[in-house]
């Protein structure tokens, strides 16, 4: 059974940083791509970041571009995605997924973790 788990969330002032973490069971991650989503609340779930399944390849949306960092650890089984500059209209829950490719939108990405809380305060 596959299961990702998202963590490293929390409550930042803005200006902060944050890092989250992706791990994963049930599936090597170094065989697909990942991706970073997230949600606020009334809102439709939005592309944030994507790395392929080497790492040679990533992809940021425009709002988080120059300030996100993906990454991966292939040995550790994990996707990272570093935070800074944080800003309070990034706070939403954040989730990772799988995908055979790299895609930037929700839809080809087959499983999800149950994501983590970005609260960032003004």
């Amino acid at each position: 059974q596959v299961q990702l788990v998202e963590s490293g969330g929390g409550l930042v002032q803005a200006g902060g940083s944050l890092r989250l973490s992706c791990a994963a069971s049930g599936r090597t991650l170094s065989s697909y791509a990942v991706g970073w989503f997230r949600q606020a609340p009334g809102k439709e779930r939005e592309f944030v970041a994507a790395t392929s399944w080497s790492g040679g390849a990533v992809s940021y949306a425009n709002s988080v571009k120059g300030r996100f960092i993906i990454s991966r650890d292939n040995a550790k089984n994990r996707v990272y995605l570093q935070m800074s500059s944080l800003k309070p209209e990034d706070t939403a829950v954040y989730y990772c997924a799988t995908s055979e490719r790299l895609l930037t939108t929700t839809t080809g990405y087959d499983y999800w973790g149950q994501g983590t809380q970005v609260t960032v305060s003004s």
